[in-house]
């Protein structure tokens, strides 16, 4: 690959968005579970006044039950949609990336490059779920409130990119996510709650963020250290991650085919790459080259996830699950018995 790493970076952050707006099932989860949760919470909760702890001044504050619910309720919601999002495609991805790494790109390229993806992900959704939140509730700071649903999806966005590096299946993952996310979440509203308020809840994830949500919505204070606590957790999901990442798709060497043999490797992915073209909103989507250029990889020494990968006809890509290792085709015409 010829191309400057900067060039590597914007193609490879431009298809990471693209496969996040691809997700038809979460962004519908998205916009039919956020304001349904938001009406489910307003109406079953009342204005029973209840006491937060607002750690910024350490003093406790008298607020709307109803209102403080409203606002842990979109926290639970979109830290679930974006976790879920982020651990899918950061684990259908793996072996793409993987690839990539045998090809040229940098590992910590790749790995920037869904932290943006996670940004521009983080700062839409934390916008939608304000702009409904208003609708049922006006706090006094939509601003300040925006800010504390971004930290959030910035931490649990971070926790589905690590959990899609470290973990084999789908079932531990979205396990992880769901019960982390609800426990989380839950703790931090008083409302009926027994041990909200307690000081082990400081390490929760959520703790930061619903703390900046408390402010937009009730105060007119700015606790600048609860920005910086929610990027402590952005931070070291994030680092684990790429170290995990790191490890699992590093490779001792690389070295690159020629003549006969590499027009011979370059046609079963040059006719993917005629059929692989899709169709979004009418315009035509040429997938990466990539793909073109690894087929003509030979790979010296796997990485450390222990594949029993082959040489270069087992890296042709399939179209369905396990179709790399497909024999279908070189028995098909053996004669029988």
């Amino acid at each position: 690959m010829s191309s400057s790493p900067f060039a590597r970076y914007l193609t490879a952050t431009r298809y990471a968005v693209l496969e996040q707006a691809r997700n038809r099932f979460a962004l519908t989860l998205l916009l039919l579970f956020v304001p349904t949760w938001y009406f489910v919470i307003g109406v079953l909760l009342d204005n029973t006044p209840a006491e937060f702890k607002f750690r910024a001044t350490g003093a406790f504050l008298v607020v709307s039950g109803h209102n403080l619910g409203l606002l842990t309720a979109g926290l639970n919601a979109i830290t679930l949609i974006i976790g879920f999002m982020l651990f899918n495609s950061t684990r259908k991805g793996r072996e793409f990336d993987r690839r990539l790494v045998l090809s040229g790109y940098p590992q910590s390229l790749l790995m920037l490059a869904k932290l943006t993806a996670l940004l521009i992900t983080a700062a839409a959704i934390a916008l939608y779920a304000s702009i409904v939140l208003y609708l049922f509730w006006q706090p006094g700071s939509l601003l300040l409130v925006w800010l504390g649903f971004f930290a959030a999806t910035l931490i649990y966005g971070s926790l589905g990119l690590l959990l899609g590096v470290l973990l084999p299946g789908e079932l531990e993952g979205f396990f992880l996510i769901i019960m982390i996310s609800l426990m989380d979440t839950t703790l931090q509203n008083p409302v009926d709650n027994p041990v909200a308020n307690k000081d082990f809840l400081v390490g929760f994830p959520s703790y930061a963020p619903t703390q900046l949500l408390v402010a937009g919505g009730f105060t007119s204070a700015m606790p600048w250290e609860m920005a910086l606590y929610s990027a402590a957790w952005v931070a070291g999901f994030a680092l684990f991650g790429l170290a995990i990442f790191i490890w699992k798709t590093r490779a001792a060497s690389v070295h690159t085919l020629t003549g006969n043999m590499a027009l011979v490797a370059a046609l079963p992915a040059l006719v993917d790459n005629l059929v692989g073209q899709i169709a979004l909103n009418g315009r035509q989507i040429t997938p990466l080259r990539g793909p073109v250029y690894i087929l003509l990889q030979e790979i010296v020494e796997y990485g450390a996830d222990d594949n029993d990968g082959g040489k270069l006809a087992d890296l042709v890509p399939g179209r369905r699950y396990c179709g790399t290792q497909d024999v279908g085709s070189q028995l098909e015409l053996k004669r029988q018995g």
